[in-house]
């Protein structure tokens, strides 16, 4: 087996399309009121894919990430489709991680058996939250019940699934998360994703926020609600692996840590983002955004990149900085400097030691603590000074 082979290889596929815009989404996401043509999205995908691996040659794909928008709105036939071409125009590895993104409504629900049939092996579902008022609020679909329910139909199809919850929500208090949390993990099995509610600029949620028609929890609050989620999931066997992921030993997503580990990644699909190793350059890709002009771009050049960088060597250390120290297994301080030729300042090291923000083991990884986490930005433009 080749280096190469054994290299972790992400292909991140992205379906656009949602029945309706979350008020906090700022995704790539849209609303389509007439039937998709999903024949014609899976040539684009098809082409897309032979384009990039064209250019990606002796690649073993690990993982493959089906995201959105509303993936678990196509057809079982057009996802079989896209991994059918994968499989074509790269190798697979035999224990390939095929994630899909759901949302737990009944209809899509029912469609889990396809999905599994046409090579799907891990879910993950955007329940959100387990409080129907919440969900009211957060613009979601779904009941608490329908939430519970897909994620029973998702224990009997999968091995593997896991889901969403959105915390720091107006007017929650860190006994009512916790009480969530628990009922969430009696679900969960093996994975959590939790993130903090974050207002994102051009969202509705955005101008309700600057006109003080939506409360999110002060900074003392929301700290208390983070230590809470770490505490609780810790408690039950799930430990944060990432700063918003959680999962039970062995069980951590593999198309995530390909990100956080700063591994190659594909992305194909409207508005995704790829990172690829080519002649010795790694190049930062991004296709075009709206779903009708990819496809036109596809059907004309045969992908629909619109920016396709050459990262130097500073940019490439400062990204793996950036996503791998969100890790609880932090990074290897010699690749950061393979990378970008210096090494990390150990006066700042010192400094972030002393104040708790950084650890140092024992075999010279450097992590970030369960005290530096809540500032981890603050942590690492320090160290990448």
């Amino acid at each position: 087996m080749t280096s190469r082979e054994q290299e972790a290889f992400g292909v991140y596929v992205h379906w656009p399309f949602c029945l309706s815009k979350c008020p906090y989404c700022d995704f790539n996401s849209h609303v389509r009121h007439a039937p998709v043509d999903e024949e014609r999205f899976v040539r684009a995908f098809t082409r897309e894919i032979e384009t990039t691996a064209a250019r990606t040659p002796g690649r073993q794909v690990s993982s493959i990430f089906l995201g959105g928008g509303t993936p678990s709105l196509m057809a079982p036939q057009t996802v079989g489709a896209v991994l059918d071409a994968i499989g074509k125009h790269w190798r697979v590895a035999p224990d390939v991680e095929v994630t899909l993104e759901a949302n737990p409504t009944s209809v899509e629900a029912t469609r889990f058996r396809g999905y599994r049939t046409a090579g799907v092996n891990r879910v993950s579902l955007g329940v959100q939250a387990l409080d129907d008022d919440s969900l009211k609020a957060l613009g979601r679909l779904h009941s608490v019940r329908e939430a519970l329910d897909a994620v029973a139909i998702a224990r009997q199809a999968f091995d593997r699934y896991s889901f969403d919850l959105i915390y720091a929500r107006p007017d929650q208090t860190p006994q009512m998360w916790a009480d969530e949390l628990k009922l969430a993990i009696s679900e969960a099995a093996e994975h959590l994703s939790l993130y903090q509610l974050t207002i994102e600029e051009g969202t509705p949620f955005f101008g309700l926020h600057a006109a003080g028609k939506l409360k999110t929890p002060d900074e003392a609050t929301a700290r208390a609600l983070y230590d809470v989620t770490q505490e609780v999931c810790a408690a039950h066997g799930l430990p944060a692996y990432e700063i918003s992921n959680h999962a039970r030993s062995g069980a951590e997503c593999k198309h995530n840590l390909v990100y956080w580990r700063g591994e190659e990644y594909a992305g194909i699909g409207p508005g995704a983002h790829g990172r690829l190793d080519i002649d010795g350059f790694r190049h930062a890709t991004a296709t075009e955004k709206r779903p009708e002009a990819w496809l036109m771009r596809v059907e004309a050049n045969g992908h629909g990149v619109v920016t396709d960088d050459l990262l130097n060597s500073e940019e490439r250390a400062d990204e793996f900085l950036l996503m791998g120290l969100r890790l609880a297994e932090g990074i290897d301080p010699k690749r950061y400097t393979a990378l970008s030729g210096r090494a990390l300042d150990p006066n700042r090291i010192k400094v972030l030691r002393e104040e708790g923000a950084i650890a140092v083991d024992a075999d010279g990884r450097l992590r970030v603590t369960q005290s530096g986490f809540p500032v981890l930005d603050a942590v690492v433009a320090d160290l990448a000074a």
